[in-house]
């Protein structure tokens, strides 16, 4: 019988086995004090970067069809024992003591179903995506209108990115970002996973309104840090396919939680926004590439 342990860690490599090297060895520098794991779903397409591993506390699962980053965490829990599961992105940096404090503080409070980490750029800036509002049509209009950073001391237009919470509070919030995403097993369970409908983007987003709908509360821990390297993979690399997921998430997120409480001049002004970033998104990646 396998034993249980504090954390697992799920950990996707899709194409970058270096970077996802780069991050387990960060996790490895810290010396965790709890008993913990790493699952890596290997879903990569290009077999030079498949992962290898040596370390005992890690588990790869190699030869996995590419149907999704929800799908292969989805995979990844399966395979793991933690009482707590991570959901870590391959392009971050472990700081020491961040999983044991995460870990400790889930324990002391079960009300708590998702918890996320004060997230630093590589340039030592806050990543505000680690501490977010749902994106409701007037959240998300005050974000895309720079309310927030005219106004980022007001709860009522900093609401997206939550900008009136000082970097190293304790917090609720409505959602944390995917790159670092913990919580306890028996939550996710409850949840039956990630909503695989979502390819890449807005899975978080769903999962955390999910979380709220059962009762637990969603919690930006910023006593703890990361580094999120971003720019290395993501929307960053200007494809053209990850683009699309990532306004086709807006579009599955909205329709799934919002669409039934908004009349149809929101919900038509909602799609044609989108549409519009969409395609004005590829214009400038077209341009920047001519």
């Amino acid at each position: 019988m396998k034993k249980t342990l504090d954390l697992s860690i799920v950990m996707i490599n899709y194409n970058n086995a270096t970077l996802t090297g780069q991050s387990i060895n960060s996790i490895f520098a810290c010396v965790p004090q709890i008993p913990f794991e790493i699952i890596v779903v290997d879903n990569s397409s290009d077999s030079s970067q498949k992962y290898n591993d040596n370390h005992d506390e890690v588990i790869v699962i190699k030869g996995v069809e590419n149907k999704g980053f929800g799908n292969a965490c989805n995979i990844g829990v399966k395979r793991s024992s933690g009482k707590y599961i991570l959901f870590l992105n391959n392009d971050t940096i472990m700081h020491k003591g961040t999983l044991e404090s995460c870990v400790h503080y889930l324990r002391q409070y079960p009300q708590v179903g998702a918890l996320g980490t004060r997230t630093l750029l590589e340039d030592g800036t806050l990543d505000h995506a680690c501490k977010r509002g749902f994106p409701t049509p007037r959240s998300s209009l005050y974000y895309f209108c720079g309310m927030d950073k005219r106004h980022p001391d007001s709860k009522r237009y900093g609401v997206y990115r939550q900008t009136f919470i000082t970097e190293d509070a304790i917090s609720e919030v409505d959602s944390v970002a995917g790159s670092f995403l913990m919580m306890p097993r028996s939550v996710f369970d409850r949840l039956d996973g990630y909503d695989e409908t979502f390819f890449m983007y807005g899975e978080d987003l769903d999962l955390c309104y999910r979380v709220k709908e059962l009762g637990f509360s969603v919690m930006y821990y910023g006593k703890a840090a990361i580094t999120h390297l971003k720019g290395q993979s993501g929307l960053h690399i200007k494809s053209q396919t990850v683009i699309f997921h990532f306004y086709n998430a807006m579009l599955l997120f909205y329709k799934k939680h919002y669409l039934h409480r908004y009349n149809l001049f929101i919900t038509a002004l909602v799609y044609f926004a989108i549409k519009a970033k969409y395609m004005l998104t590829l214009l400038k990646m077209k341009l920047g590439k001519s």
